[in-house]
């Protein structure tokens, strides 16, 4: 669909080459993600996503853009509700019932990264003139 650069190991795109107006931008087909699923959503301003839960998938939302209202709860009572701006992060649990609702004027984007069974850790090694690798502030 998009205008995706592709090298030797890696994959470069934008959210804008990937798809125009409202809805989901696939980023993990764009890019060929493989390790998790990661997708952007861009929110009209009022609009709200249905609530839905995973079977075994842990999400985490970024929001990138504008102002987000989350809805987190198990399906039993009303649901807790936290606005989110612009470079906060939720994580959430598969079974947790969540929905979004744009609450600020203009577009919301969000990102989300989903997946199951475990973190990696830290298995980066350095290269180059940077031995101690990592940017400044990582744990050596």
């Amino acid at each position: 669909m998009g205008d995706t650069i592709t090298g030797h190991g890696y994959a470069v795109s934008s959210l804008a080459d990937m798809g125009e107006g409202p809805g989901f931008r696939k980023v993990r087909r764009e890019l060929g993600v493989t390790a998790f699923g990661i997708n952007a959503l861009v929110l009209p301003a009022g609009h709200a996503t249905g609530e839905h839960y995973h079977d075994v998938q842990e999400e985490t939302y970024f929001v990138h853009q504008g102002t987000v209202e989350f809805r987190f709860g198990d399906g039993s009572g009303p649901p807790a509700t936290h606005v989110i701006g612009p470079g906060g992060i939720a994580r959430v649990d598969a079974a947790t019932h969540r929905g979004l609702r744009n609450v600020g004027d203009g577009d919301a984007i969000v990102l989300v990264a989903g997946g199951k069974e475990g973190y990696v850790g830290r298995d980066g090694q350095a290269v180059g003139e940077n031995l101690r690798g990592g940017p400044p502030g990582a744990a050596a």
